[in-house]
């Protein structure tokens, strides 16, 4: 169907039916990556593939999505909150909020959808949701906060350093978090640079960190300042950018409970449908050996691999969970 209101573009409909809710997709031949030529449809259909092991990540998980309403060519925006005139069933937790998250830059509450199903998956990236963020903590089917239940390490490369350096760290990074028995797995950003998760064990389990965010932060930042005094040619551990050229980036702020990190196998809205991949030791090892090793990962070669090996992430989405 093809409607067109007064003075606007005219739109395709196509009315489809997902995990029993009614939804109308929009668009689908327009092109949301002008390099590649990349359309809504294929992204519609690169999450509704990818669902199966990106929505453990996702549960429970409130959601910041970034828009390209014209496609990656064009504008985005940041989006927090719930969309307006959202459907009744998508789940939605009310979460306060430090003057920082706001634009008047008053505390408050913000509405984040939670992204439990295909079809909750499809409504959002219906919307021009490419980028789907979220934060390291979780919420309880009530809404409460939890702790977060896993860590988060970015590792950004200042010019003209890249992803071999950032290979190198990752490396440094596994081995100091497994002398506090902390296994981490590689995810190649889809962007410059590589994310390293890791699970965190129950509350009350004798493990050398804390579990608010805070703590949590603070245990990745004395990390970092270990692996920049240990390593200082190759390693930063200071946000500011005079410092980091050539280094790579160690950022612990990503732990913060008010900040968000790219989703494992979401897309990236860049000029290529590039995504953030889980990737294997194996692959990190070559990487840091051979500036042409590792590169990032476009979304048909990231379903080859799910198909081939599964979920490399294998956190589960919420290991160790407080109730």
């Amino acid at each position: 169907m093809t409607v067109a209101a007064p003075g606007k573009e005219e739109r395709t409909e196509v009315r489809v039916e997902v995990d029993g809710r009614a939804l109308t997709i929009v668009n689908l031949e327009k092109v949301m990556y002008p390099r590649t030529g990349t359309t809504k449809g294929e992204v519609l259909d690169y999450y509704a593939r990818i669902a199966p092991v990106l929505l453990p990540h996702l549960a429970d998980r409130a959601v910041t999505r970034i828009r390209w309403p014209h496609g990656t060519g064009d504008k985005s925006f940041f989006e927090k909150n719930a969309p307006a005139g959202a459907p009744s069933w998508l789940r939605v937790v009310t979460v306060p909020t430090t003057g920082s998250r706001t634009k008047s830059g008053e505390e408050g509450e913000l509405r984040f959808p939670i992204i439990d199903s295909l079809a909750a998956l499809t409504y959002l990236v219906n919307l021009a949701s490419l980028e789907l963020h979220v934060h390291q903590w979780t919420v309880t089917r009530k809404g409460k906060t939890r702790n977060p239940n896993r860590l988060v390490i970015d590792l950004d490369p200042g010019d003209p350093a890249g992803l071999m350096e950032c290979a190198q760290v990752a490396l440094l990074v596994k081995e100091r978090l497994a002398k506090d028995g902390l296994n981490c797995v590689p995810v190649t950003s889809g962007s410059k640079g590589l994310h390293l998760y890791a699970g965190l064990p129950p509350t009350g389990s004798g493990q050398p960190i804390g579990r608010t965010s805070d703590e949590v932060r603070d245990y990745a930042r004395e990390i970092a300042e270990e692996l920049e005094k240990e390593h200082p040619k190759l390693v930063v551990s200071q946000m500011t950018k005079t410092r980091r050229g050539g280094k790579v980036f160690l950022d612990w702020s990503q732990n913060t409970g008010a900040k968000t990190t790219i989703s494992p196998y979401s897309l990236r809205g860049r000029d290529s449908p590039m995504v953030a991949a889980p990737r294997t030791w194996d692959e990190i090892e070559v990487g840091a050996e051979d500036p042409l090793g590792l590169e990032q990962l476009r979304f048909n070669e990231v379903l080859d691999r799910v198909d081939e090996y599964g979920d490399l992430l294998g956190l589960g989405g919420a290991p160790g969970t407080d109730q």
